[in-house]
């Protein structure tokens, strides 16, 4: 009874939390709205700012706001080509240099990014700066976010149901079942899922690049040199959340050409 119960409970997420993200076009597992997401987003970001070191007045800060203007403005002319210009009515925008060594940035739902001072050796210019700062708010116009919770709260909830299947055995029985599960779906399933996750930014980024009139090209020497930068001591692809970078900038490179293609449709930004 308990097993068909929380087989039906799974089923009926899936059906529930099935959404279709404006930007890709595809239909996504997100049972996590933005009017849910963005206010926690908001918070937090205020939080993290007021306790961290906040660069201003600075020729690399102004380039953080400066590029960060142009990729905003490039998220709003492709949103409103594909119909969806309403979609950012609610994007909060904020661009911060912080000064943090780690070779590090990120967007939080709503438009709030931050860039890490020690990604800027790497980045090296604004074509550097670009390729980063679009991957990072393609996460956030893809609601990769909500996506990951969304599929977390899966994870945790077939957990329970396998806990449901397996009652009747020994503990031992089940402890062995529950580390199978958890490495499988790990392996399997939320790894492939956060990889997936990165190419669809890289694309989207792409795009954003090309609008905001930076040549994609640039790309790949960035993640060249990020590539350089970690000496190739990196996870096995299958165990990390992030492609390789060999396979990264192959992924790059077969995905430029329709980036430009799609600026051009657009209109490029001067």
């Amino acid at each position: 009874m308990k097993k068909h119960l929380l087989s039906g409970i799974i089923t009926a997420v899936l059906v529930v939390g099935c959404a279709t993200n404006p930007v890709t076009g595809k239909k996504n597992l997100n049972f996590v709205s933005n009017a849910e997401l963005f206010p926690s987003s908001f918070q937090q970001y205020s939080t993290f700012i007021a306790e961290n070191k906040v660069i201003t007045g600075t020729a690399d800060a102004r380039l953080v706001e400066t590029v960060g203007g142009k990729i905003k403005k490039a998220a709003e002319k492709y949103l409103t080509y594909l119909g969806q210009g309403q979609y950012l009515a609610d994007y909060r925008w904020e661009y911060k240099l912080v000064e943090n060594k780690e070779v590090n940035a990120w967007c939080m739902p709503g438009g709030k990014i931050v860039v890490y001072s020690g990604i800027l050796p790497v980045t090296q210019n604004e074509s550097g700066l670009a390729t980063v700062m679009g991957h990072e708010v393609s996460h956030a116009l893809a609601n990769h976010g909500a996506q990951r919770m969304s599929a977390a709260q899966l994870q945790q909830i077939g957990g329970a149901a396998l806990g449901a299947a397996t009652s009747g055995k020994s503990e031992s029985t089940q402890q062995i079942f529950a580390q199978a599960y958890g490495l499988g779906s790990e392996v399997g399933v939320m790894l492939p899922f956060s990889r997936s996750n990165e190419t669809e930014a890289d694309k989207i980024g792409l795009t954003l690049m090309a609008i905001a009139g930076y040549n994609p090209d640039d790309a790949i020497a960035f993640w060249t040199r990020m590539s350089a930068k970690s000496g190739g001591a990196s996870q096995p692809e299958f165990m990390s959340t992030h492609p390789s970078d060999a396979t990264r900038i192959a992924n790059l490179k077969s995905l430029i050409p329709e980036a430009k293609a799609t600026a051009l449709k657009v209109g490029i930004i001067r």
